[in-house]
This record gives structure tokens, sequence and C-alpha cells, in this order.
């Protein structure tokens, strides 16, 4: 791998990985239009953790505190007079506990389907098509004007939603923030609860999605160590601008803005995939 050529999927990774234009379904286009192979599994996980180390950035105080208050969870438990109580008072522990529920669908369905989704990862025209019903769910969320709910109503059925739909977008062209974000927004949320919650979440999905990735037999790489560090530290400066932007654009009620970019793409990906259309 050239050093450009790790810069370059080091953008696309910052950028399509916070954006809501799917990740996945840009990386399934790059390979079959341009002819950029899918990177070695190990720069792979790089660039995923350069997208990680952008997220810690942006939501560092609030991971440190929620980090913080579960360390103090035993002590908090006996001088609470009761879990329900001790759930609706912390803040720090109610996101952790929302964070954790939500996590379950995705995981069931992560495990169950990703053999399935590895399968068709390369499928042009399904791309073509998860980027339609991506751009649909984004233009929907213009329609939405209320305040939302705060964090302390969030209820455990909105992130089992959340949390399932996140499992959903592992089908590429579904962009994962994309998704989470509208369908919390749909579901009543505020936008910047919404935001934060998505990109809170996606770290134990994230991290999940790489656990099962790893290999022994497919970790070894013949790529310098001086090139997969560009490519990380490329895709978390990247990643951490991008991030701020959406969350900011969340914030302003104006994640339909990115709608016709993915209605666009996923047009022109069905037209150019008639010729390899499925029989």
């Amino acid at each position: 791998m050239e050093p450009l050529q790790s810069v370059m999927l080091g953008i696309i990774q910052g950028l399509t990985e916070f954006l809501p234009v799917s990740s996945s379904g840009h990386l399934v286009l790059l390979q079959n239009l341009l002819g950029i192979m899918e990177p070695e599994l190990l720069f792979d996980i790089s660039l995923h953790v350069g997208t990680l180390i952008a997220i810690f950035i942006v939501f560092y105080q609030e991971i440190r505190n929620i980090l913080q208050t579960l360390l103090r969870l035993p002590v908090l438990i006996k001088s609470s007079e009761n879990l329900k109580s001790l759930f609706a008072d912390n803040e720090e522990i109610r996101i952790a506990a929302l964070i954790i529920t939500g996590s379950i669908p995705t995981a069931i369905l992560g495990i169950l389907f990703h053999q399935i989704v590895d399968q068709i990862f390369g499928s042009v025209w399904i791309v073509g098509v998860m980027l339609l019903v991506t751009g649909t769910l984004l233009w929907f969320t213009r329609q939405i004007n209320t305040e939302g709910r705060p964090l302390i109503k969030v209820r455990i059925k909105d992130v089992l939603i959340i949390g399932l739909i996140q499992g959903l977008a592992i089908m590429p062209g579904i962009s994962r923030s994309g998704s989470t974000i509208s369908i919390a927004l749909f579901l009543g949320i505020n936008r910047e609860i919404a935001g934060r919650y998505s990109f809170l979440l996606s770290i134990p999905a994230i991290l999940g999605a790489m656990i099962l990735g790893l290999d022994s037999t497919t970790m070894q790489t013949n790529i310098p160590v001086k090139i997969t560090l560009m490519g990380t530290v490329i895709a978390a400066v990247v990643g951490y601008v991008a991030l701020k932007i959406l969350l900011r654009l969340v914030n302003q009620g104006k994640l339909y803005y990115f709608a016709p970019y993915c209605w666009l793409l996923g047009a022109v990906t069905l037209i150019w995939s008639l010729g390899t259309w499925p029989k």
C-alpha cells in the first residue's frame, strides 16, 4: 500500500463513519468502481481505531464521568434507597444502562447475520437500494420540529428499537449514524440526546465488530507500520471534524441535508448495476 492510498482510505473512513452516508456502502462502491480493494484486516481495524479515537476525544468528559460512576457503583447502590431511584437520579448510570440495553439487539443481529452480510457485501445493487432507504429516513427528519424528550424520559423500549436499527445498519448502504439518530428523533427524543446517544452506543458496536473480525489467519500484514499509523491518524483527525459537524447539524435539525446526496448516489448506483442485476 502506498502512502497516498493510506491517506485516501483514512479520509474516507473518517468522513463516512460519522456523516450519515454509509461507510460500508462507499467502500463497496470504491471497490467496484475505482478498483480500490478492501484493505487488509489489520489496516481496516486500525482505521476503525482512528474513528474510535475521534469519538473518545469528542465525548471524553462524558465517557470519563460514566466510567468513574460505574467504578463507584457498589457504593452508590448501598447508599441508594433502590435501583429505580438510582437510575432516575444519576445521569451517568442512566446513560450507561441505556447503552448496555441498546447494545443487546445490536449484538444479537451482529452475531446471527454477520456471515450473511459478508456474503452480500460486494453487491452493488443492494448498496443502491439501502442508500435510497437511508436518504428517505434522513429526509423525514425535517418534519420534526418539537423539542423532544430529555434523557430522563428515554424509555427502555426506545433504546431497544434504536439498538435494533443499529444492528440492521450492518447492511452496506445503511448509515449507522443516520439511521439511529433518525429513529431516535422519530421516537420523540431530544435532538442533542439523540446525537449523543447514537455515538456513545456506537462504541460497543464498533468494538464488537472489530472482535468478530479478528482471525489469526488473516491478521498478518505486509503494510509497513508507518503507513498503518498514517491511515489511523488521518481517520482520527477527519473523523473528529466530521463528528463535530454532524452533531451541530443534528442539533440544528438539519440532518436531512444529507438526503439528496444519498438519493443521488443510490440512484446512480442502481442505474450502473442494471447490467449485473441478479437473475
